[in-house]
């Protein structure tokens, strides 16, 4: 399934999210040196770095570091100050990055180590999205909405196409009606869905994410009745679940409960 949003991130195993401009050491060829590249370290604990922010969402990045199992930690045998390294688990290469200053470097030594450490413990609603997704679709109790769907690319107005189930703000996807189980899903808690045009096509579903760390999708139905009926579906869908940093908002100005003895 791919992490749509905050529900998927329980409150008590969180998931590190930075980003920001670093220098990156370069010894290949004759760019040896430092470069500046923007950096996305995502809730999925992989490190992003892009040639510039503008990039982040548009293009594919530079490279991706897995950081689960890696050493990460200050360096300072280059001479140059707020230096530190990251070397992943495979050991096949080593990184060194140099941030602005001693906070900045902190702050991204901090969230990498949430990243190097994770803590893997299963939500009940992943649980029940894993079991919904090991259904065929038309076992999975009460849909909301149903039918084929593609799904398309920013830069691409032509994708595959899946038939479809939408459950409690979770669409999954599955290679056809027949099928035993789901290819995967996308979790939409969260997200503001809206009609938009995409290329040639004139009515597309835009799946817009409540922050930047998480992706935009696109979709598309055979029409543009089923479009709106998707359109529809989804946002009384998605209305019924708060996000978690809306939900811990709730819960932090709520009054407190008096204990009788």
């Amino acid at each position: 399934l791919v992490v749509g949003s905050d529900i998927s991130r329980c409150p008590n195993t969180p998931r590190p999210a930075c980003r920001g401009y670093l220098h990156k050491r370069t010894q290949s060829g004759f760019l040896k040196g430092w470069r500046k590249r923007w950096f996305v370290l995502k809730h999925d604990g992989y490190l992003y770095y892009y040639k510039n922010k503008k990039d982040e969402g548009n293009y594919k990045p530079l490279d991706v570091i897995k950081l689960e199992g890696a050493e990460v930690g200050a360096d300072t045998r280059l001479g140059k100050p707020f230096v530190f390294k990251c070397t992943p688990q495979s050991r096949q290469r080593m990184f060194y990055f140099c941030a602005i200053s001693n906070q900045e470097m902190k702050k991204w030594l901090e969230a990498m180590e949430q990243a190097v450490h994770p803590v893997h413990q299963n939500h009940v609603w992943v649980d029940v999205t894993h079991h919904n997704a090991s259904l065929p679709p038309l076992a999975i109790k009460n849909p909301e909405c149903l039918g084929l769907i593609r799904q398309l690319e920013r830069n691409n107005d032509v994708g595959a196409q899946h038939y479809c189930v939408l459950k409690d703000a979770c669409i999954y996807f599955y290679a056809g009606i027949r099928s035993t189980h789901a290819l995967g899903g996308i979790y939409l808690h969260g997200y503001a869905i809206t009609e938009q045009t995409l290329g040639s096509k004139r009515s597309v579903i835009e799946a817009k994410p409540p922050s930047e760390e998480f992706k935009t999708f696109y979709l598309c139905a055979d029409n543009g009745a089923d479009n709106n009926r998707w359109i529809a579906a989804l946002k009384t869908s998605i209305s019924k679940w708060l996000p978690l940093h809306q939900a811990i908002h709730i819960f932090m100005n709520s009054p407190l409960e008096e204990t009788r003895m």
